[in-house]
């Protein structure tokens, strides 16, 4: 990097961490992103590497740093997506035409913390819960009425699920079955990523083992049934969420998929058979040149991964195609309207550095769900800077910048470091509890820069106001639970439950088998009328249910 003022003897060291920025207070002179890498004063062509033309490569060929496809925004806008689900599968339904009616080019489904753990809404366990922090789906009726006018066949559905997400997926192809759509014709994606779960969110139901065969059930499946569906959605969005880096973000994620297909070519699946169905997610923040340079590198680093590790020689399998959601994490709740801002800068990020999807939170989301007003204004976001910002009009607009190229080296390198350490300790499956210590590390500096005033949060620890914007929030019926327990009790009251059991039996059998894909006795079981808690419940007696490692 370019010559830049020499740190005074007093200047802590700050050399040892190199994935996390350093905790130096508000009066030290340098500056850091929040992965610790210093950023310079002014930068030049002596702080890029030499090659730079063949670590960019062409937009639309390896290996893929400029974008995946030639024209990139000119030939095609990235997905619209706006996250939506909530209280009931009426309500949500009728968010998802409000969607698609104001410019929504694609779905993204929400489900509460029960379905999300596999779990029926009338569950003791659940009470207080449903359709709190998203849609409940408990059986095949809840999502037929999620997609009431909503032909299957003419939007792309991306669902937030992963520890149930074959049971979600199945309830959704026997629905658009309903419809008269063909599955080959199905579009969407299903997060199924638990690996991220375990080390960050949570919402797990059955220990790795199992669920990583579960995993790779459904991209067997899929290859075979559901051949336009995005199988897994390896996410950093969550972990970033929990208070990782940028370069952890970049780290864990690719560690995590490279478990993934580690275990699908373990089941004999030939890695261009499934590869170019996967489907990546990350987050989005405020350091607009460090975003940008995230996904630049993740970009040029999946493609070496996918090439040279396993042997693709299919270039749709090496290019990375992700789904961007800003970051929730960042929102404030003290000047809510000030996240328009924020959301906007992150959403500008996202698209100079090539997203294929995005999601732009409602300003209102640190306290509670969006209302139609934040959603629509969120929307609105990207069209923006779809149509007005320029950024659509040239690809890679950043390619050559001294800074951004430089940081986008420096953030691959340090990635590379600490994947490295992931593989020489097993992998993401053996080495669970060191990203998780790793994250928690992370957060903790976020939070005490905070503190400090090291890190600037307009509106929380400088520029705050004597009192809390006023806005309107969104209130979830609270008639509503009542109301979805009761459709449960009315829909198990109505169907054979002979029936039910004999396939929930069968499902059983087959999961007691060490071989043998899954999706099938399931999609039987659904079909004949069985809940999801049901389903995951039979699958919880035969695999047992993980407990947690050393956060959880």
């Amino acid at each position: 990097m370019s010559e830049t003022t020499e740190p005074t003897s007093e200047l802590p060291d700050v050399s040892e961490d190199r994935y996390i920025a350093p905790i130096v207070g508000p009066d030290d002179p340098r500056y850091f992103t929040d992965s610790g890498i210093e950023i310079d004063t002014v930068y030049d062509a002596e702080d890029v590497a030499p090659n730079l033309e063949d670590r960019l490569g062409e937009p639309g060929a390896y290996p893929f740093t400029r974008g995946i496809h030639d024209g990139m925004y000119r030939d095609r806008l990235w997905t619209m997506r706006q996250y939506a689900g909530f209280s009931s599968p009426e309500d949500t339904n009728e968010r998802y035409r409000y969607l698609i009616k104001h410019g929504s080019t694609g779905l993204s489904m929400a489900f509460d913390l029960p379905t999300q753990l596999g779990r029926d809404s009338d569950d003791p366990l659940c009470d207080g819960e449903v359709g709190r922090t998203g849609v409940p789906i408990d059986t095949i009726e809840d999502m037929r009425i999620c997609f009431d006018q909503i032909p299957l066949d003419e939007v792309s559905t991306s669902m937030t699920i992963n520890a149930p997400a074959a049971v979600l997926l199945l309830l959704y192809e026997l629905v658009g079955e309903e419809q008269g759509v063909e599955s080959k014709l199905l579009r969407g994606t299903v997060q199924n990523d638990v690996l991220k779960e375990y080390m960050a969110r949570g919402n797990y139901i059955f220990p790795p083992e199992p669920t990583m065969r579960l995993t790779t059930d459904i991209f067997e499946y899929c290859a075979e049934n559901v051949p336009k569906w995005n199988t897994i959605s390896i996410s950093g969005y969550h972990i970033r969420e929990k208070g990782c880096s940028a370069v952890q973000e970049v780290a864990f994620t690719l560690s995590n998929a490279i478990a993934y297909v580690e275990a699908a070519l373990e089941r004999g699946l030939e890695i261009d058979a499934f590869a170019p169905r996967l489907a990546f997610f990350f987050n989005g923040h405020n350091n607009v040149f460090q975003e940008v340079a995230k996904f630049r590198a993740v970009r040029r680093m999946w493609a070496e991964i996918v090439r040279d590790r396993f042997g693709s020689d299919n270039p749709r399998s090496q290019m990375i195609r992700f789904h961007t959601q800003t970051g929730g994490v960042t929102l404030q709740a003290q000047q809510p309207e000030v996240n328009i801002i924020r959301v906007a800068l992150q959403g500008f990020a996202a698209v100079c550095g090539g997203t294929q999807s995005l999601h732009t939170n409602g300003f209102d989301e640190a306290l509670a769900l969006p209302t139609e007003r934040s959603a629509r204004i969120a929307l609105r976001t990207q069209q923006v800077i779809a149509y007005e910002s320029g950024a659509t009009e040239s690809v890679d607009p950043f390619a050559g910048s001294y800074f951004v190229e430089a940081l986008t080296d420096e953030i691959e390198l340090r990635a590379k470091e600490l994947m490295q350490q992931v593989a020489d300790q097993g992998g993401s499956v053996e080495c669970l509890d060191f990203m998780q210590m790793e994250i928690e590390e992370s957060a903790a500096s976020y939070h005490e820069r905070y503190k400090s005033g090291q890190d600037v949060i307009v509106g929380v620890n400088k520029f705050v106001t004597d009192t809390i914007d006023d806005v309107d929030i969104l209130k979830v019926d609270p008639e509503a639970e009542r109301r979805q327990v009761e459709r449960l009790a009315r829909h198990k009251a109505s169907r054979d439950q002979a029936a039910v059991d004999a396939r929930l039996a069968e499902l059983a059998t087959a999961a007691e088998a060490p071989e043998g894909n899954l999706m099938p006795p399931m999609k039987e079981a659904l079909r004949a009328g069985a809940s999801i808690g049901e389903v995951c419940g039979a699958l919880r007696d035969v695999f047992g249910q993980y407990h947690g490692g050393a956060f959880f």
